[in-house]
């Protein structure tokens, strides 16, 4: 029995059945510094039950009150993702919480016969327990000390908290819901939101640790407590958590980058509420599961609803021009439709209907030019393809359409970049529109997952180092971002709507860009090398667009050399190329040679002057590549 004594502690080791008020307690079944579990009898009621109660007693009779208050008012909460107490109450200043012992198994009894837990089984079983830590945080209740036993799994397989506010030391909390004891204090707080929100981001980061654990087959840092485990990592202590290499079962690379977010040991990088970190494992686990199902099925959701980017601005007027003169030249119809990325994708799409498909000659390669294009469905098809796009900006707000529009032009800077680059004899148009449909799904991230678009360019913004660190601290990169935000990288997203739309297994190469730890070598035809030249682009543009000017020529190098020997280029070459594109860009042409300027001019930047020494380096890659 535990003592009364105000800050005694229940014997950790297991005891014969003794007498706890109306229970018998029968065995410990799991403990941390906070909180402790026993399974006992309910001689009352004739049935076993779940005792939650804390590792040291209250001092003294109004403290055991505040922690009966508190815990009460969580033993309200209804939610599958938590479990239904029983009973809360107390005993000679012990108190508990009382959970049905029908209700499941703690993951911890679960493990101990199931050692090898199924890499879904674990993520389901995070879901659970954050979907309910989700509900208790809106209502402004932490659970304060998530551990293996405090975690309940059923006989369906299914996940729930258990005990919330069991590890609360005695004082009310201050939460958003509940006014302190002076009736004339504000519910809504400041210090109170500020201390809920710091206890709800605990849970959370108590599920990143509990989900390492079992993924890992061993608890972090060798702690099985995960309270003590957080506190010994960064900032707070000095150890990091990620997953090993070699784990029991291979863990799925998107599964790793949710996991390492979840204890990254720099507190921007991790999931700040239940809902974001529910929200990639239920992403990766749709994406994984075979009806394909989470962000991509969402994704072609949105694809029927509002299309798959709005047509630029001006579009009205592009269409009178090319529609109203019939004899015009198709290369010239398609000089004017290029600038306009939406309307572009849409012709390509067009084309990719069985209707349109019928009509080709059997045995004729994939079409990547508007030319033949607008050839094939002649200019009352390119009217209908335009009737078809939502104005600019669609549904986005006024935030979410700048940054597409900037996403836009870096599209396009990366293909004109590309036409620059491009090996003499092919053709312009061709390496333009592959450039820019390698960023496909960057394209839809912005378009329709704006939020979800700036979460992951937050996580691979790099941060000053901490106090008398002058290193700064590397973001993610951008797979790992994905990953970590939708569960999904972006490049599936571009395969998903380019599938989507019927282009073959040829095209759906070229359009995935050359991973950067991936070597260059020599093409396997020339689908090989319009890859290469558009993945060079896109890399180059990359650059010079997210890079502070202080590395964008050491990096512009770096790619110079990687892409040499294939494309011939060197660190001047590429700069030039670059240089070009904006060039071009500025006058809205989407022509490398910009002879067919329109009127309408945009604000170009200057590539920076490559550093001579890394010039220097390079010079004896190749030459400049033929434009």
């Amino acid at each position: 029995m535990p003592p009364a004594a105000a800050h005694a502690t229940v014997p950790a080791s297991p005891t014969p059945a003794r007498a706890f008020g109306r229970f018998e307690l029968r065995r410990l079944l799991g403990k941390s510094e906070a909180t402790m579990t026993w399974l006992a009898h309910d001689t009352r009621a004739g049935t076993d039950v779940m005792l939650t109660m804390p590792r040291v007693a209250p001092a003294g009779a109004p403290a055991t009150a505040d922690w009966l208050v508190n815990v009460k008012r969580a033993a309200r909460l209804d939610h599958p993702g938590l479990a239904r107490v029983l009973d809360c109450g107390a005993y000679e200043q012990w108190p508990y919480v009382a959970v049905d012992r029908r209700l499941g198994v703690t993951l911890d009894e679960w493990l101990t016969e199931h050692p090898r837990a199924p890499i879904e089984d674990a993520a389901i079983w995070i879901e659970g327990v954050l979907r309910g830590l989700a509900f208790a945080h809106d209502a402004g209740i932490a659970h304060l000390d998530p551990q293996f036993h405090n975690i309940l799994v059923n006989d369906r397989g299914q996940a729930s908290a258990m005990a919330l506010g069991a590890a609360h030391e005695g004082a009310p909390p201050a939460t958003p819901g509940r006014p302190r004891e002076n009736a004339r204090a504000m519910p809504l707080d400041p210090s109170a939101l500020r201390a809920h929100r710091v206890a709800a981001e605990r849970d959370v980061l108590a599920c990143g640790v509990i989900l390492h654990r079992l993924l890992a087959g061993e608890p972090a840092l060798g702690v099985a407590d995960t309270g003590r485990a957080i506190d010994r990592m960064a900032p707070r202590g000095r150890e990091f958590v990620r997953l090993p290499w070699t784990t029991p079962q291979p863990v799925p690379e998107a599964l790793r980058a949710i996991v390492n977010r979840s204890t990254a040991g720099q507190e921007r990088l991790r999931y700040r509420n239940a809902r974001t970190f529910l929200g990639a494992l239920n992403g990766w686990r749709e994406a994984v599961s075979e009806d394909d199902g989470g962000p991509v099925a969402l994704l072609l959701d949105r694809l029927r609803t509002v299309g798959h980017l709005p047509a630029l601005p001006g579009l009205a007027g592009r269409v009178q021009r090319v529609t109203g003169i019939e004899s015009q030249r198709t290369d010239e119809i398609a000089r004017h439709l290029l600038p306009d990325l939406a309307l572009s994708l849409e012709l390509l799409r067009t084309l990719n209907t069985a209707q349109v498909q019928g009509t080709q000659i059997a045995g004729n390669g994939p079409v990547l030019t508007l030319r033949r294009v607008v050839a094939l469905i002649g200019v009352n098809g390119v009217r209908q393809a335009a009737n078809t796009l939502r104005a600019w900006p669609g549904p986005l707000d006024e935030v979410g359409a700048k940054a597409l529009l900037a996403a836009i032009d870096r599209v396009r800077l990366a293909g004109l970049t590309a036409q620059a680059l491009r090996p003499a004899g092919y053709d312009g148009e061709v390496v333009y529109l592959i450039a820019a449909m390698q960023n496909l799904g960057r394209l839809m991230l912005r378009y329709h997952f704006a939020d979800e678009a700036e979460q992951i360019l937050q996580l691979m913004q790099p941060a000053p180092g901490g106090a008398g660190d002058a290193h700064e601290q590397p973001g993610l990169d951008e797979a790992g971002a994905a990953f970590a935000v939708l569960g999904v990288d972006v490049e599936t997203f571009g395969s998903a709507v380019a599938r989507h739309w019927g282009l073959g297994d040829e095209i759906l190469h070229m359009i995935r860009r050359l991973p950067p730890d991936v070597p260059v070598r020599k093409p396997d035809g020339d689908a090989d090398l319009l890859r290469l030249v558009a993945s060079a682009a896109n890399e180059a543009v990359d650059i010079v667009s997210h890079l502070p000017a202080h590395k964008v020529s050491a990096a512009l190098g770096n790619v110079a050399q990687r892409y040499a020997r294939v494309l011939r280029i060197n660190t001047k070459a590429l700069a030039e190329a670059l240089q070009e594109a904006r060039d071009v860009l500025r006058k809205g042409s989407a022509d490398p040679t910009g002879q067919h300027a329109e009127e309408e001019e945009k604000p170009a930047e200057a590539i920076p002057t490559p550093d001579p020494a890394v010039a220097k380096a390079n010079a004896s890659a190749g030459a400049p590549a033929a434009t």
